[in-house]
Protein backbone atom coordinates (compact mmCIF):
# COMPACT_ATOMS: atom_id res chain seq x y z
CA UNK A 1 0.00 0.00 0.00
CA UNK A 2 2.43 2.23 1.14
CA UNK A 3 4.71 1.77 -1.83
CA UNK A 4 1.53 2.58 -4.47
CA UNK A 5 1.29 6.01 -2.89
CA UNK A 6 4.34 6.95 -2.29
CA UNK A 7 5.70 7.36 -5.89
CA UNK A 8 2.74 9.88 -6.80
CA UNK A 9 3.87 11.86 -3.75
CA UNK A 10 7.47 12.10 -4.65
CA UNK A 11 6.60 13.77 -8.30
CA UNK A 12 4.65 16.70 -6.55
CA UNK A 13 6.82 20.07 -7.19
CA UNK A 14 7.75 21.33 -4.29
CA UNK A 15 7.85 24.27 -5.75
CA UNK A 16 4.38 25.31 -5.41
CA UNK A 17 4.65 25.28 -2.31
CA UNK A 18 7.52 27.47 -1.78
CA UNK A 19 5.79 30.52 -3.82
CA UNK A 20 8.42 29.56 -6.89
CA UNK A 21 11.46 30.16 -4.41
CA UNK A 22 13.21 27.14 -5.71
CA UNK A 23 13.00 27.83 -9.12
CA UNK A 24 14.84 31.01 -8.06
CA UNK A 25 17.37 28.88 -5.92
CA UNK A 26 17.46 26.29 -8.79
CA UNK A 27 18.04 29.58 -11.76
CA UNK A 28 21.01 30.93 -9.42
CA UNK A 29 22.89 28.11 -8.80
CA UNK A 30 23.33 27.26 -12.34
CA UNK A 31 23.93 30.60 -13.37
CA UNK A 32 26.80 30.59 -10.83
CA UNK A 33 27.93 27.12 -11.86
CA UNK A 34 28.24 28.71 -15.19
CA UNK A 35 30.02 32.24 -14.30
CA UNK A 36 32.68 29.47 -12.04
CA UNK A 37 32.76 27.22 -15.44
CA UNK A 38 33.94 30.39 -17.41
CA UNK A 39 36.07 31.81 -15.10
CA UNK A 40 38.04 28.56 -15.49
CA UNK A 41 37.83 28.76 -19.25
CA UNK A 42 39.64 31.61 -19.03
CA UNK A 43 42.82 30.91 -16.94
CA UNK A 44 42.82 27.60 -19.07
CA UNK A 45 42.71 29.65 -22.16
CA UNK A 46 45.20 32.12 -20.80
CA UNK A 47 47.83 29.50 -19.09
CA UNK A 48 47.11 27.22 -22.41
CA UNK A 49 48.47 29.66 -25.24
CA UNK A 50 51.41 30.91 -22.89
CA UNK A 51 52.26 26.88 -22.66
CA UNK A 52 52.82 26.73 -26.47
CA UNK A 53 55.96 26.31 -27.47
CA UNK A 54 57.35 29.29 -29.71
CA UNK A 55 57.35 33.18 -30.28
CA UNK A 56 54.69 35.24 -31.34
CA UNK A 57 56.85 38.24 -32.31
CA UNK A 58 59.30 35.61 -34.26
CA UNK A 59 56.13 34.30 -36.25
CA UNK A 60 55.28 37.95 -36.49
CA UNK A 61 59.16 38.84 -38.24
CA UNK A 62 59.62 35.82 -39.84
CA UNK A 63 61.49 36.54 -43.09
CA UNK A 64 61.24 40.24 -42.84
CA UNK A 65 64.31 42.44 -41.83
CA UNK A 66 63.75 43.63 -38.05
CA UNK A 67 65.79 46.10 -36.34
CA UNK A 68 66.60 44.63 -32.24
CA UNK A 69 64.38 47.85 -31.54
CA UNK A 70 61.33 47.21 -33.31
CA UNK A 71 61.24 43.77 -31.96
CA UNK A 72 61.68 45.46 -28.38
CA UNK A 73 58.90 47.58 -29.19
CA UNK A 74 56.27 44.89 -30.60
CA UNK A 75 57.44 43.19 -27.47
CA UNK A 76 56.10 46.48 -25.65
CA UNK A 77 53.02 47.01 -27.90
CA UNK A 78 52.08 43.18 -27.32
CA UNK A 79 52.88 43.18 -23.41
CA UNK A 80 54.72 39.69 -24.00
CA UNK A 81 57.85 40.94 -22.16
CA UNK A 82 55.15 41.73 -19.11
CA UNK A 83 55.89 39.06 -15.97
CA UNK A 84 52.99 36.41 -16.39
CA UNK A 85 50.42 37.83 -13.62
CA UNK A 86 51.00 41.45 -15.36
CA UNK A 87 49.76 39.87 -18.22
CA UNK A 88 46.61 37.80 -16.52
CA UNK A 89 45.85 40.61 -15.06
CA UNK A 90 45.61 43.00 -18.39
CA UNK A 91 44.17 40.07 -19.86
CA UNK A 92 41.44 39.67 -17.28
CA UNK A 93 40.81 43.08 -17.51
CA UNK A 94 40.14 43.69 -21.04
CA UNK A 95 37.54 40.73 -21.36
CA UNK A 96 35.55 42.76 -18.73
CA UNK A 97 35.54 45.96 -21.37
CA UNK A 98 34.98 43.34 -23.86
CA UNK A 99 38.58 43.64 -24.90
CA UNK A 100 40.00 40.21 -26.99
CA UNK A 101 43.25 42.12 -27.50
CA UNK A 102 45.29 42.71 -30.64
CA UNK A 103 45.68 40.45 -33.92
CA UNK A 104 48.81 39.77 -34.21
CA UNK A 105 48.14 38.52 -37.94
CA UNK A 106 45.62 40.95 -39.05
CA UNK A 107 46.64 43.87 -36.69
CA UNK A 108 42.97 44.39 -35.74
CA UNK A 109 41.17 43.98 -32.35
CA UNK A 110 40.12 40.29 -31.95
CA UNK A 111 36.59 40.90 -30.80
CA UNK A 112 35.66 43.34 -33.75
CA UNK A 113 37.04 39.87 -35.67
CA UNK A 114 34.76 38.02 -33.94
CA UNK A 115 31.48 40.00 -34.03
CA UNK A 116 31.49 40.16 -37.53
CA UNK A 117 31.77 36.66 -38.25
CA UNK A 118 29.01 35.78 -35.52
CA UNK A 119 25.89 36.54 -37.79
CA UNK A 120 27.30 33.71 -40.64
CA UNK A 121 28.20 31.26 -38.32
CA UNK A 122 24.95 31.26 -36.65
CA UNK A 123 22.64 31.61 -39.67
CA UNK A 124 24.93 28.39 -41.17
CA UNK A 125 23.81 26.36 -37.78
CA UNK A 126 20.92 27.79 -36.78
CA UNK A 127 19.49 26.84 -39.94
CA UNK A 128 21.06 23.46 -40.02
CA UNK A 129 20.42 23.23 -36.52
CA UNK A 130 16.61 23.92 -36.83
CA UNK A 131 16.23 21.67 -39.90
CA UNK A 132 18.28 18.61 -38.46
CA UNK A 133 15.69 18.15 -35.37
CA UNK A 134 12.91 18.65 -37.58
CA UNK A 135 14.09 16.09 -40.06
CA UNK A 136 15.74 13.89 -36.90
CA UNK A 137 12.91 13.91 -34.73
CA UNK A 138 10.13 12.79 -37.44
CA UNK A 139 12.36 10.47 -38.92
CA UNK A 140 13.13 8.84 -35.73
CA UNK A 141 9.91 8.52 -33.85
CA UNK A 142 8.60 6.71 -37.24
CA UNK A 143 11.45 4.08 -37.60
CA UNK A 144 11.04 3.70 -33.40
CA UNK A 145 7.32 2.86 -33.93
CA UNK A 146 7.98 0.79 -36.87
CA UNK A 147 10.57 -1.01 -35.39
CA UNK A 148 12.44 -3.83 -37.31
CA UNK A 149 10.50 -2.28 -40.55
CA UNK A 150 12.11 -2.00 -43.49
CA UNK A 151 11.76 1.88 -43.31
CA UNK A 152 13.60 1.51 -39.95
CA UNK A 153 16.27 -0.85 -41.28
CA UNK A 154 16.63 1.70 -44.19
CA UNK A 155 17.05 4.90 -42.34
CA UNK A 156 18.93 3.70 -39.25
CA UNK A 157 21.37 2.50 -41.72
CA UNK A 158 21.45 5.55 -43.59
CA UNK A 159 22.01 7.92 -40.29
CA UNK A 160 24.52 5.47 -38.63
CA UNK A 161 26.47 5.88 -42.20
CA UNK A 162 26.06 9.86 -42.47
CA UNK A 163 26.85 10.41 -38.45
CA UNK A 164 30.25 8.82 -39.47
CA UNK A 165 31.30 10.69 -42.79
CA UNK A 166 33.75 13.37 -42.44
CA UNK A 167 32.13 16.70 -42.87
CA UNK A 168 35.20 18.38 -45.64
CA UNK A 169 34.51 15.18 -47.63
CA UNK A 170 31.03 14.73 -47.27
CA UNK A 171 30.71 18.86 -49.04
CA UNK A 172 33.63 17.98 -51.71
CA UNK A 173 31.29 15.36 -52.62
CA UNK A 174 28.23 17.74 -52.77
CA UNK A 175 30.43 20.18 -54.46
CA UNK A 176 30.92 17.50 -56.99
CA UNK A 177 27.50 15.79 -57.55
CA UNK A 178 25.87 19.42 -58.01
CA UNK A 179 28.25 20.16 -60.81
CA UNK A 180 27.90 24.40 -60.11
CA UNK A 181 24.58 24.58 -59.22
CA UNK A 182 25.05 26.37 -56.20
CA UNK A 183 28.02 28.19 -55.72
CA UNK A 184 30.99 26.72 -54.07
CA UNK A 185 32.56 29.83 -51.92
CA UNK A 186 31.82 32.75 -50.39
CA UNK A 187 28.28 34.51 -49.03
CA UNK A 188 27.33 36.65 -51.52
CA UNK A 189 28.00 37.41 -55.35
CA UNK A 190 29.04 40.96 -56.42
CA UNK A 191 26.60 41.98 -58.83
CA UNK A 192 23.44 41.08 -57.20
CA UNK A 193 21.02 44.50 -57.22
CA UNK A 194 20.33 46.31 -53.87
CA UNK A 195 17.14 45.23 -51.93
CA UNK A 196 16.36 43.07 -49.05
CA UNK A 197 14.57 39.84 -51.15
CA UNK A 198 17.78 39.80 -54.13
CA UNK A 199 20.47 39.87 -51.39
CA UNK A 200 18.23 37.35 -48.96
CA UNK A 201 17.84 34.47 -51.92
CA UNK A 202 21.62 35.28 -52.91
CA UNK A 203 22.40 34.07 -49.52
CA UNK A 204 20.02 31.27 -49.39
CA UNK A 205 21.71 30.43 -52.55
CA UNK A 206 25.06 30.23 -51.10
CA UNK A 207 23.78 29.05 -48.03
CA UNK A 208 22.30 25.85 -49.50
CA UNK A 209 25.33 23.52 -49.76
CA UNK A 210 27.23 24.23 -46.68
CA UNK A 211 23.71 23.79 -44.67
CA UNK A 212 22.94 20.82 -46.40
CA UNK A 213 26.92 19.31 -45.56
CA UNK A 214 25.98 20.27 -41.98
CA UNK A 215 22.56 19.10 -41.85
CA UNK A 216 23.15 15.59 -43.17
CA UNK A 217 25.94 15.25 -40.68
CA UNK A 218 23.92 16.49 -37.32
CA UNK A 219 20.28 15.04 -38.14
CA UNK A 220 21.49 11.68 -37.30
CA UNK A 221 22.25 11.88 -34.06
CA UNK A 222 19.08 13.73 -33.31
CA UNK A 223 16.96 10.82 -35.45
CA UNK A 224 19.16 8.07 -33.59
CA UNK A 225 18.90 9.15 -29.84
CA UNK A 226 14.91 9.80 -30.49
CA UNK A 227 14.60 6.62 -31.80
CA UNK A 228 16.58 5.07 -28.84
CA UNK A 229 14.61 6.66 -26.63
CA UNK A 230 10.90 5.97 -28.22
CA UNK A 231 11.68 2.07 -28.16
CA UNK A 232 12.79 2.74 -24.24
CA UNK A 233 9.24 4.17 -23.62
CA UNK A 234 7.30 1.44 -25.89
CA UNK A 235 7.21 -1.19 -23.46
CA UNK A 236 6.09 1.02 -20.65
CA UNK A 237 3.07 0.09 -18.45
CA UNK A 238 1.45 3.27 -19.09
CA UNK A 239 1.19 2.84 -23.01
CA UNK A 240 -0.54 -0.05 -22.03
CA UNK A 241 -2.92 1.54 -20.13
CA UNK A 242 -3.69 4.16 -22.52
CA UNK A 243 -4.08 1.33 -25.30
CA UNK A 244 -6.38 -0.67 -23.05
CA UNK A 245 -8.94 2.87 -22.42
CA UNK A 246 -9.58 2.60 -26.31
CA UNK A 247 -7.30 5.32 -27.55
CA UNK A 248 -5.56 5.00 -30.73
CA UNK A 249 -2.26 4.10 -31.31
CA UNK A 250 -1.43 7.18 -33.24
CA UNK A 251 -2.52 9.04 -29.72
CA UNK A 252 -1.09 6.78 -27.80
CA UNK A 253 2.66 7.73 -29.71
CA UNK A 254 1.71 11.73 -29.93
CA UNK A 255 0.35 12.00 -26.60
CA UNK A 256 2.24 9.49 -23.98
CA UNK A 257 5.38 7.60 -25.97
CA UNK A 258 6.67 10.91 -27.52
CA UNK A 259 6.51 13.56 -25.04
CA UNK A 260 8.38 11.29 -22.43
CA UNK A 261 10.96 10.31 -25.60
CA UNK A 262 11.49 13.78 -25.94
CA UNK A 263 13.35 14.28 -22.85
CA UNK A 264 17.04 13.45 -23.52
CA UNK A 265 16.77 14.77 -27.24
CA UNK A 266 15.35 18.05 -26.26
CA UNK A 267 19.01 17.54 -24.01
CA UNK A 268 20.78 16.92 -26.89
CA UNK A 269 19.91 19.64 -28.86
CA UNK A 270 21.40 22.26 -26.67
CA UNK A 271 24.32 20.65 -25.49
CA UNK A 272 25.36 19.76 -29.38
CA UNK A 273 24.46 23.32 -30.69
CA UNK A 274 27.04 24.73 -28.51
CA UNK A 275 29.53 22.13 -30.14
CA UNK A 276 28.19 22.44 -33.66
CA UNK A 277 29.04 26.30 -33.57
CA UNK A 278 32.67 25.10 -32.81
CA UNK A 279 32.84 22.50 -34.82
CA UNK A 280 32.07 24.78 -38.45
CA UNK A 281 35.63 24.76 -39.18
CA UNK A 282 35.94 22.17 -41.76
CA UNK A 283 32.72 23.15 -43.52
CA UNK A 284 33.60 26.63 -43.47
CA UNK A 285 36.83 26.09 -44.70
CA UNK A 286 35.63 23.98 -47.61
CA UNK A 287 32.96 26.45 -48.72
CA UNK A 288 34.94 29.27 -47.68
CA UNK A 289 32.16 30.63 -45.31
CA UNK A 290 32.85 34.05 -43.80
CA UNK A 291 32.35 32.62 -39.85
CA UNK A 292 34.10 31.33 -37.14
CA UNK A 293 35.09 28.56 -38.25
CA UNK A 294 37.10 29.91 -41.17
CA UNK A 295 38.30 32.46 -38.82
CA UNK A 296 39.84 29.75 -36.82
CA UNK A 297 41.26 28.39 -40.04
CA UNK A 298 43.51 31.75 -40.98
CA UNK A 299 44.03 31.68 -36.97
CA UNK A 300 45.85 28.61 -36.79
CA UNK A 301 47.76 29.41 -40.39
CA UNK A 302 50.09 32.24 -38.41
CA UNK A 303 49.43 31.06 -35.59
CA UNK A 304 47.71 34.13 -34.62
CA UNK A 305 47.64 33.18 -30.44
CA UNK A 306 45.43 36.46 -29.27
CA UNK A 307 42.89 35.75 -31.64
CA UNK A 308 42.84 31.81 -30.95
CA UNK A 309 42.62 32.65 -27.54
CA UNK A 310 39.61 35.08 -27.95
CA UNK A 311 38.11 32.22 -30.35
CA UNK A 312 38.30 29.51 -27.72
CA UNK A 313 36.99 31.75 -24.75
CA UNK A 314 34.34 32.50 -27.16
CA UNK A 315 33.53 28.60 -28.76
CA UNK A 316 34.06 27.40 -25.00
CA UNK A 317 31.23 29.98 -23.55
CA UNK A 318 28.65 28.85 -26.40
CA UNK A 319 29.26 25.40 -24.79
CA UNK A 320 29.02 26.77 -21.36
CA UNK A 321 25.41 28.85 -21.95
CA UNK A 322 23.97 26.49 -24.12
CA UNK A 323 24.58 23.50 -21.17
CA UNK A 324 23.13 25.83 -18.72
CA UNK A 325 20.18 26.48 -20.64
CA UNK A 326 19.66 22.84 -21.16
CA UNK A 327 19.63 22.31 -17.61
CA UNK A 328 17.14 24.89 -17.17
CA UNK A 329 14.89 23.60 -19.97
CA UNK A 330 15.34 20.02 -18.55
CA UNK A 331 13.57 21.08 -15.19
CA UNK A 332 10.58 22.56 -17.10
CA UNK A 333 9.91 19.68 -19.10
CA UNK A 334 10.64 17.24 -16.94
CA UNK A 335 8.57 17.44 -12.99
CA UNK A 336 11.41 14.49 -11.61
CA UNK A 337 14.00 17.26 -11.80
CA UNK A 338 11.74 19.53 -9.97
CA UNK A 339 10.72 17.45 -7.46
CA UNK A 340 14.28 16.92 -6.44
Amino acid sequence: MSTTFDQPQALIDPDEHRGGTGTVRFVVRKVLEGLVSLVLVVVLGFLLFRLIPGDPIASLTRDRPTSPEQIAEMRRQLGVDNPMWRQFLDYVGGLLHGDFGLSTTFRRPVGEMIAERVGPTLLLVGTATVLAVIIGLWLGVRAAWRHNSAFDRAHTGIALTLWSVPQFWLGLVLLIATQGLFPSAGMRSPDIPDGFFPQALDVAHHLALPCVTLLLVIYAQYMLVMRSSLLGEMGADYLTTARAKGLRDDLVRKRHAVPNALLPTVTLVFLQFGMVVSGTVTVETVFTWPGLGQLLALALRGPDLPLLQGLFVVFAGSVIVMNMLAELLYRVLDPRVRAQ
